[in-house]
């Protein structure tokens, strides 16, 4: 029996509808392509920005803490998936498809399983929102395709458009608001890695070139300041050395 969320408003239906629509006016190919990208290719692009992501952290002068926001990203996923599971059970929303026949389903296989949030969009909303608390520019490229993942939802038939806006919320609130405590705990985790034979997965190692012309500067620079000093002190200063 499900609740009286499956009586969907009127506007949520008749979005839906709306975006489900393009789907039956497109040509195959474009459905085939849409549902694939909404089944897994916004989710390998978004593992593309995060390695993009590791890649930069490492050479940031705060890579430790760099780096610890990231590993925020694939746990705060994990935590709003799980927080979906009672979610899911208890609201009980079936499929729009299972109570609206007329819609076009361009995906098998989900019959038997709850609307109510949606796990793609939960997902990619939660890696933007994380990914955008560590790299801005990054996070609104996730931020994009996580609103492209929900309409790509709702046009293959699959969602309710208050799935998706619900999985953005669920998402959004479990980063945000577990943030703080999960930084306390993976910040000295990561400065710690940076002691061990891991390190180069914390900060990228100094390039030898780059490590030998610093400290050339260095050199440089002891040396300058020590003739300034031996030309201001009086010769005695030599000799108290």
């Amino acid at each position: 029996m499900s609740t009286p969320l499956a009586d969907t408003t009127n506007p949520d239906l008749g979005l839906l509808y709306a975006v489900n629509g393009l789907a039956k006016r497109s040509p195959q190919w474009l459905d085939h392509l849409v549902s694939w990208v909404g089944e897994y290719g916004i989710l390998i692009g978004l593992a593309m920005l995060g390695l993009v992501a590791w890649l930069q952290a490492r050479r940031r002068p705060d890579a430790p803490v760099a780096i610890a926001g990231l590993l925020w990203v694939p746990l705060s996923v994990g935590i709003a998936e799980l927080a979906n599971l009672p979610i899911a059970a208890i609201v009980d929303r079936p499929r729009p498809f299972v109570d609206h026949p007329g819609l076009l389903v361009l995906v098998d296989g989900k019959a038997g399983t709850h609307s109510f949030v949606s796990d793609h969009s939960t997902m990619t909303m939660g890696v933007a929102v994380a990914l955008f608390l560590v790299n801005r520019r990054l996070g609104w490229i996730a931020g994009g395709l996580a609103l492209l993942q929900g309409f790509c939802r709702m046009f293959m038939g699959v969602h309710y458009p208050t799935d998706v806006l619900g999985g953005f919320a669920l998402a959004v609130a479990v980063v945000l608001l577990l943030a703080p405590i999960a930084m306390a705990v993976l910040v000295p985790f990561c400065h710690a890695l940076g002691r061990t034979a891991v390190a180069p997965l914390i900060r990228a190692p100094e390039r030898a070139g780059a490590a030998r012309a610093g400290g050339n500067g260095r050199r440089s620079r002891r040396r300058g300041r020590g003739a300034v000093r031996s030309e201001e002190q009086p010769p005695e200063s030599d000799l108290a050395a």
